[in-house]
């Protein structure tokens, strides 16, 4: 197996020798679709300046789009067979189809020892062992808490252990001391929901494996969720304020200083640093809990290639050069991610972030251990974009009155097995 150093020249030397064998036709050119929460593509526009130098012959153009158009536009895009020849996606197995195996470009072992965790989160199934991308961040759900408000309240925060409970109750009691606007609010996503579900008991999938949404757990917390909305705990306008599967954060909210509890995840960490900077103090804090765990989702954005691109090799090249370790621990420590990259995790990223950041991702990654076995299942499902639509879509139709909580449960199931019949056909 060629050492990745000189399988990367063997590359170059190829590309080049073909081109010359054209008599001197246009170099290769790739596109890569890129959406960022903070500086993400940024990051990796500098770091291929550094594969184009050592690649003659691949120049590659980063399209910066919001992250609705990796959302609505994208798969609009491959179905027609066209689009981009890589992406920075979320719909992780969703999208397999589409994909490119880099297998026969890459070092295979180098990417099952380091990115074995979540290759499957690529794949289409148990069967599939196709390396079609990697992870170009790992992320933790979690609350973010305005801790110059429970300074300025005089009160404490909940201690460890703490229900959703106890957090709306102490949140509550913030909001209603100094007049915040509201006491808590969570992103307009099913994955995001998720997490505090499967704490509360809800599993999502049956010991076969298929997809049962509606158990005891879920509907307890949907009733509780939807209650929040409508006692003012939670602002109506974050999830009403949009329709379908659209997705909807409360950032604004939480950077202004209405919130008192901001539920979102780890890839906010460089927002909250550049746009709140010293407003105010925030902190991270561990999961609640309910009487099944205290469970995070994990999740992320990977980078993948496209099968409908005119240069497989070159685009295995771009991706596996920024699998390598230094590469690799270069993104994340510029972009402030947790890594999924093993090696790199195991011997610690030096951060660029300042200290408040360092901590929150310290907090983040000690929430791993506490994921409970259907948040990877969800994360790995290849249907989990419709399983998170038909939640925020019925859900929000319960939180601004259009539909009764159980009605809306009742179309959450059938959402479900409606996607599932228009797949398999």
């Amino acid at each position: 197996m060629l050492r990745f150093g000189m399988k990367r020249a063997l590359t170059a030397t190829v590309a080049l020798g073909a081109l010359m064998a054209a008599g001197g036709a246009a170099a290769q050119e790739l596109r890569y679709m890129c959406y960022q929460d903070g500086i993400e593509c940024d990051v990796t526009r500098a770091l291929l300046d550094q594969f184009e130098a050592e690649n003659p012959g691949i120049t590659v153009v980063v399209d910066v789009v919001p992250y609705q158009a990796i959302l609505d536009n994208l798969p609009v895009q491959l179905a027609a067979g066209e689009g981009p020849d890589m992406a920075r996606v979320t719909d992780l197995g969703g999208l397999n189809q589409h994909y490119l195996d880099i297998t026969p470009y890459v070092d295979a072992a180098y990417w099952e020892e380091n990115f074995g965790a979540t290759l499957d989160w690529l794949r289409s199934g148990a069967d599939d062992t196709g390396i079609y991308g990697m992870m170009t961040q790992l992320t933790i759900t979690g609350p973010y808490v305005n801790a110059t408000l429970y300074e300025l309240a005089g009160m404490e925060m909940p201690g460890d252990g703490a229900t959703w409970d106890d957090w709306a109750e102490s949140t509550r009691a913030v909001a209603e001391a100094l007049d915040v606007p509201f006491p808590m609010a969570m992103d307009r996503s099913g994955h995001r929901f998720a997490g505090p579900a499967m704490s509360n008991g809800a599993a999502y999938f049956d010991d076969n494996g298929d997809p049962i949404l509606v158990d005891d757990g879920f509907r307890d917390f949907a009733a509780t969720f939807v209650g929040w909305h409508a006692d003012g705990t939670m602002p109506v306008d974050v999830w009403g304020g949009a329709g379908g599967g659209t997705y909807r954060d409360a950032f604004a909210e939480f950077a202004n200083g209405n919130l008192v509890l901001y539920m979102s995840g780890s890839w906010q960490i460089g927002r909250m640093g550049s746009d709140i900077g010293d407003g105010f103090d925030w902190v991270v804090v561990d999961n609640p809990c309910g009487v099944a765990g205290c469970t995070a989702m994990p999740g992320g954005a990977a980078m993948v290639a496209f099968a409908h691109t005119e240069h497989p090799e070159a685009v295995a090249s771009v991706i596996d050069f920024l699998a390598q370790h230094d590469i690799y621990s270069s993104m994340m420590a510029q972009t402030n991610q947790i890594p999924a990259h093993i090696g790199v995790a195991s011997a610690g990223v030096d951060f660029t972030a300042g200290e408040d950041a360092a901590a929150a991702l310290s907090v983040f990654s000690d929430q791993v251990p506490n994921l409970l076995p259907p948040a990877f299942a969800l994360q790995g499902y290849r249907f989990n974009r419709a399983v998170y639509n038909a939640t925020v879509t019925r859900l929000t139709q319960a939180i601004v009155g259009e539909l009764s909580l159980d009605d809306a449960l009742m179309r959450i199931d059938q959402d479900i097995a409606d996607a599932l019949a228009t797949a398999e056909q």
